[in-house]
């Protein structure tokens, strides 16, 4: 994000009922306009500050880098519990934060279309810097495209995130072994409903709200419980948590058996999925992470999990078993056992 110095041009932006129109991506003094009193003062810090195309930052001694990048196209881009903002900068640290790494930086992209009004921008930057606040990540570093009007949706952002992992520590969907403990940090499903019972305007009872967080502090928490106990991180994004529990058993060559009765679901998701047609256990979440440990660290794990304000809800809901076919399995709350298969096909798209 280049800058520039406010007696290059005339008048202050119209927040209030300005848009984006093809100045505004020209590389010119309205694309400086832009980034300078939109971008750069809310997410204001020394790197953007230096106005230079790249951000130079020191790498910590000792550990991994851990880079993360993720585009996201969410529609609406308002729904309950958040906004493409915060959700452009949750989901890509919880990407790095689920290496076991402490996220350090991120970088941002956003394409904009021409016609975009400028206080939805405003408050979509503003959110995005309020959750990096929070995080206590800055976004250093970021460009801004323009489109033609009906050649894109308003906004979309790309992030990339950059962390460090540190020594000993070992995470990774490989590491899963027969006898480990499935444990899941709370409800399931929470941000797709939220999704779209927005998108469908449909009313409940109470508001389902998404879930979206930033998980790295959980992380740390834990890795902290339970040194070396931690085999796999995932946060159960698209295609929920069966998806992502197929994807880990096929990377560590293990099947999986879920027990149904200790997976958490609200009741009011629960009874927006049955009106939908929807299977909670395909829905995305975009603030709960599953973890596969080793059996002696679970209890450990499950106390520092509850502790945290983003893991009181979590569970034990499984356990990693020896299986050449790489089956994830479920013993029903009937007395059955089935098998949850992969995701086939796109239950909810643009939902992140």
């Amino acid at each position: 994000m280049t800058l520039m110095t406010k007696k290059n041009y005339l008048r202050p932006l119209d927040i209030k009922h300005g848009r984006i129109d093809m100045g505004h991506g020209a590389g010119g003094r309205a694309a400086a306009q832009l980034i300078e009193e939109l971008f750069v003062t809310a997410l204001d810090n020394p790197y953007l500050r230096q106005g230079d195309d790249g951000a130079s930052f020191a790498i910590p001694v000792g550990g991994r880098m851990v880079m993360a990048t993720d585009g996201h196209v969410v529609s609406p881009l308002f729904f309950p519990g958040g906004d493409i903002g915060c959700l452009s900068v949750h989901g890509t640290l919880n990407d790095v934060a689920m290496s076991g790494a402490q996220p350090l930086y991120l970088a941002a992209s956003f394409i904009l279309e021409e016609g975009f009004p400028l206080a939805e921008l405003k408050r979509i930057v503003n959110s995005m810097a309020a959750a990096a606040r929070e995080a206590g990540v800055p976004v250093i570093t970021g460009d801004t495209k323009v489109v033609e009007r009906g050649k894109g949706d308003g906004v979309f952002i790309s992030t990339t995130g950059v962390g460090v992992v540190a020594p000993g520590v070992d995470i990774s969907g490989i590491n899963a072994r027969p006898g480990d403990v499935v444990l899941l940090s709370g409800t399931i499903g929470d941000h797709g409903v939220a999704i779209m019972s927005k998108r469908e305007s449909l009313e409940f009872e109470t508001t389902i709200q998404s879930d979206t967080a930033a998980l790295h502090t959980l992380v740390a928490a834990m890795l902290q419980a339970a040194p070396g106990g931690v085999r796999v991180l995932r946060d159960p994004t698209r295609g929920g948590l069966a998806t992502t529990l197929n994807e880990i058993a096929g990377q560590s060559g293990v099947g999986m058996v879920l027990e149904e009765a200790s997976i958490p679901v609200l009741p009011q998701v629960d009874a927006a999925c049955e009106l939908l047609g929807l299977d909670p256990l395909y829905v995305a979440n975009e603030g709960k992470l599953i973890a596969i440990c080793s059996p002696e660290s679970a209890d450990a794990l499950l106390l520092a999990m509850r502790a945290h304000p983003l893991g009181t809800q979590a569970v034990r809901i499984g356990t990693v078993t020896e299986d050449p076919h790489h089956f994830v399995q479920m013993n029903t709350s009937f007395g059955g056992r089935r098998v949850v298969d992969w995701l086939s096909g796109e239950q909810l798209p643009r939902i992140c």
